[in-house]
């Protein structure tokens, strides 16, 4: 298989055709990025370790169930993903309060919440990826009422696989973001871990990436936090965060089943 031209570059990756129409390439980025671009600055080995991260996050949900555009790793810094086209929604889900949410409600940050909470944010960077209601998304044609069900579904399936996951090393997953996208109808679904699982309404599987950059991650004992936080906040150094992570998870052996 062949890497072609690139199709899209955004703030932590590019994403390039290759020899398979049904297959691309993501090559993780350097580059750190906060407030929507505002903040931005490169650390050397960032990339390989979203890669080598992310990877590890979908290979965990996808055990589990839930049908993924990742197929495999190719090289420390790319991966080899089911082509899709996004879904122009942010799926979050909070376990605790933090980040936009306290600010917007006026709590204190770390406060525990009753039960998760799932946000959908258009995905619009200029906009600032306004939260939208479900009924916003489906009105505008952002999805209809069947996608929406089954991200948000799909999206506390995750959160209950990750809270486990994460519990294990000795972290706690205080918040993510996910994205989905829908395979283009007739690709071969014959290989990958996307055809394992029954599929959303119209080909829906997670997609993107699942990181740090991605994830707020704080250490179970002392609260530290071990994600882009660091960089977002000036709180520490960002790579020794995302290091801790990988190490943890990789010492975490799963209960036979």
């Amino acid at each position: 298989m062949e890497r072609q031209q690139q199709l899209y570059e955004g703030k932590a990756k590019r994403v390039f055709a290759t020899s398979d129409p049904s297959l691309v390439i993501f090559e993780y980025k350097d580059d750190a990025t906060a407030f929507n671009g505002q903040k931005h600055a490169e650390f050397s080995g960032k990339g390989e370790l979203n890669n080598r991260l992310s990877a590890h996050f979908f290979a965990a949900v996808a055990a589990a169930g839930v049908p993924t555009h990742f197929v495999e790793l190719r090289s420390p810094r790319e991966q080899v993903c089911r082509r899709v086209e996004i879904v122009p929604l942010e799926v979050v889900v909070r376990n605790r309060i933090a980040g936009s949410m306290a600010r917007r409600l006026g709590l204190a940050e770390g406060a525990p919440l009753r039960h998760p909470v799932v946000e959908l944010c258009y995905k619009n960077d200029e906009l600032g990826d306004p939260l939208v209601a479900p009924s916003h998304a489906a009105a505008t044609g952002m999805a209809t009422w069947a996608q929406i069900r089954w991200m948000e579904r799909s999206a506390l399936t995750v959160n209950r696989i990750l809270t486990d996951h994460t519990a294990a090393a000795r972290m706690e997953l205080v918040d993510f973001k996910l994205e989905f996208g829908k395979m283009a109808a007739g690709i071969d679904r014959t290989e990958g871990s996307a055809d394992a699982h029954p599929l959303g309404p119209d080909g829906l599987i997670l997609a993107d990436e699942i990181s740090p950059d991605t994830c707020r991650l704080w250490d179970r004992a002392t609260g530290e936090r071990l994600d882009k936080d660091r960089f977002r906040r000036d709180l520490a150094p960002l790579l020794e965060g995302y290091r801790e992570i990988l190490s943890r998870l990789e010492g975490v052996v799963e209960p036979s089943r």
